[in-house]
Formats: C-alpha cells, structure tokens, sequence
C-alpha cells in the first residue's frame, strides 16, 4: 500500500510518500510560499538526491498538483501513474472535544473540521486546503485525518479545565487540548520499544523541544497532562511564544500600548519567546553562539528556557508520582545537547544522572544518554510524525480502527 502524507500549513506543504509493506519513504519534500512571489517545490527522492522547481504556485490546489505531477514524471517521480496512490493521511491540528482519534474523512467529518476553525484559525484553514484539493484532485481515494490534540484526549478533566466560569467551557469548549500530540505519542512509545520495557509499565515525561515546544506526562500509555492549552501558546518559552504568562500583563499592555486584541496577539505568538528576550534570533543555534559571545541577554533567554523545562519536568513527576523515562525529541531536542545538559543540571533528586559523553555532540540519533546508575533513563528519539499519521491511515482504510 503506497500512502500520500500531507501537513499543509498557510504558506506550505509538506509530504511523504510512504510504502507502507516496508514502511519506507519513497519521495519527500515540501512546497513553500505558496501565493507568495518566489515559490518552489524542493523534492527528496529515495536515493537522497534533491532537486529544486520554481514556478508560480497559487494556492494548495496548484501546489498539490506540483506535488502529483513531480511524484509521477519520468525524470524524477517513482509512480508510474496516481492509481498507484492507494491512500491519503493529513495531519490535522484542531479536532476539539469530537476526535479522540484518527478518522476516515467524510462530508460529516470535513463539516465538524470547519467548525474547529474558529478556536485554530492559523492551522485548521490550510488543513481543510488540503482536504479540499485532494477531493477534488483524486476523488476516489480515501483520506484519513490525525489530529494533534487526539492524543490528548485521555486527559483527566482536573487536568484540561481552566479556572474560568463553567458556562464558558459548555458556551465555546474552553479547555486545555494540547498540541504535538502525534509526535508525543510516537516518541514516548518508540521509547520503550528502544529500551525493551513495556509502555503499561511506565511513566514518561516527553519533551518536544524546537520552535513550537511542549511536554507531555505519558502515564501508562496515556497522556495525563500536556504543557500547551486551548492554544499553541501556553506552557513552554519557545522560538517566539511566550508560553505560561500572568494574564493581567495582557490587558497591562493593552492598556499602557493602546493596542488591540490582534497586536498583542501578534506579540505574545511572533515577537516573544526567545526571540523577544534575546533581541537575537528565534534559532537557538544563534542564540547559543552570541551568548558564548558575551551577550547578556542572549544567556537570560536560554537560563529561562532551559529553567521552564526543568519545572514542568519537576510538575509532570509530582502529577505521575513518580518518573521512569525522560524523552527528548524535536529540533532542539533530538540536536540541541547543550541545552540536554544545561535541563538535566541539578536534577539528580529525581533520579536523573545525565551522562556527559554520552550526550555531548549526540545529533539526531536514537540514544541513551544517562549513566548506567540513573533511575530515570533519559533518552533521544527523533520524533516521525508522518510515519504515525501514515500507520493510522493505513488501519483506517484497511478497516481497521
């Protein structure tokens, strides 16, 4: 079975072509600025060979079609033709309280999506794109969406709800979801195949370190707590998101800034974070160099960074009582040792014993990375999310559930 992965964001679209018999990748790549001047396609074949187009690519439609017609040209595709396209996954962010899980897309479904639109308006719109295109395009072949927050929704209600009038969580479904949630769960059970224990058996804290960052407390399987809320701005300090953040500093703003709800919206997701405390750069690997460099406030942001994971690594242990597998994943996760060092500093109360050469220079590699003695085993595992969403949909379409 050969299964078209799809994440389309609002000025990309990023795919895999997956045969699901080996559960290797056959073509990869991404198309960006979409409806912006200077769009292109970067393709990835099989072999490791990349290769680049440019052209004037519209909308996701126009984008889609690029992808179908580099996947199945005689220089540089590996399908002889579309039929061969048995399945189609998309990765969905917002599915709110009606999708537990991954589904097979229906009228119904793509009704309930558009519903979701509201409470993810930077993501759900350019998923829906994508759907869209793909009905059109290849109308009988089934799609499957995976949502981010399906993961998520074994939490405990002391756990998702806020604080707030009861009526607004009946009114408008004001809850934690969480995000992540298939790399969250990818990781946390590759974990434990890696290290031959059972997932039933342990408790994980998770830690989806890169530009969007969030933890996840994974108790026998199952997600009990995730850093990020309603949004994909609670929790963590990230690239340039806030993360947790007094609520009465929003309104203090808007106060002494006579700003709108749409400017200091746009302050707290892409002007924050690590960028709005470094004045740098939202990349880490800068960030790191100017403050080797002397810069103050390059080394203010990443001690704050660094402190925000070691406190939810401290909360999810005292929500799970107890820990038994810490797990880096993402971009800064699976690459950024330094910053693995700096969390796990000072944290040999919990059981946790980093070991120093072991970690040091370890980049996007599945590891062990604490010492023998350590209760806790801190571990690498470089998150798949399109191998997740491809395995859902193969079970999915093939009848499964």
């Amino acid at each position: 079975m050969k299964i078209l992965v799809l994440n389309c964001g609002s000025s990309s679209i990023k795919f895999q072509l997956f045969e699901m018999t080996t559960e290797s990748v056959l073509s990869r790549g991404i198309v960006e600025k979409i409806g912006l001047k200077g769009s292109f396609l970067k393709l990835e074949k099989e072999n490791g060979q990349k290769v680049m187009f440019e052209g004037e690519i519209l909308d996701h439609q126009t984008g889609i079609e690029y992808v179908l017609g580099v996947l199945t040209s005689k220089k540089h595709g590996c399908l002889k033709n579309l039929n061969e396209i048995d399945a189609v996954g998309h990765r969905v962010v917002h599915g709110k309280e009606k999708f537990k899980s991954s589904v097979l897309i229906t009228e119904e479904v793509i009704q309930e999506l558009e519903r979701c639109v509201d409470i993810a308006p930077l993501h759900n719109p350019p998923n829906l794109k994508g759907i869209y295109a793909m009905q059109s395009l290849l109308p009988s072949v089934p799609q499957v969406g995976v949502f981010d927050t399906a993961f998520h929704q074994t939490m405990p209600k002391h756990a998702y709800m806020y604080a707030i009038p009861y009526s607004l969580y009946e009114k408008y479904g004001i809850r934690r979801y969480g995000f992540h949630g298939t790399s969250h769960r990818y990781v946390s059970r590759r974990a434990c195949q890696f290290l031959g224990v059972n997932i039933e058996q342990q408790k994980i804290i998770t830690c989806h370190l890169g530009n969007g960052a969030s933890m996840t407390a994974v108790l026998h399987g199952q997600s009990v707590d995730t850093s990020m809320g309603l949004t994909p701005v609670e929790g963590l300090i990230m690239g340039t998101r806030a993360g947790d953040l007094d609520l009465g500093i929003i309104t203090y703003i808007m106060d002494k800034e006579d700003i709108g709800y749409k400017a200091v919206s746009t302050l707290i997701n892409k002007h924050s974070g690590v960028l709005g405390v470094s004045g740098i750069s939202s990349d880490m690997r800068e960030v790191e160099e100017a403050a080797e460099k002397g810069n103050e406030r390059a080394k203010l942001a990443l001690d704050m960074y660094h402190y925000r994971v070691r406190k939810y690594i401290g909360a999810y242990t005292a929500a799970m009582n107890g820990l038994n597998i810490l797990v880096f994943t993402g971009g800064i996760g699976e690459n950024g040792w330094e910053s693995r060092e700096e969390i796990c500093k000072n944290m040999e109360y919990l059981g946790i014993y980093l070991d120093p050469a072991r970690n040091k220079g370890l980049r996007g590699k599945e590891a062990v990375i604490s010492t023998e003695d350590s209760r806790v085993k801190v571990v690498v595992i470089p998150t798949n999310e399109e191998l997740v969403i491809a395995q859902d949909t193969q079970m999915i379409v093939s009848g499964g559930k």
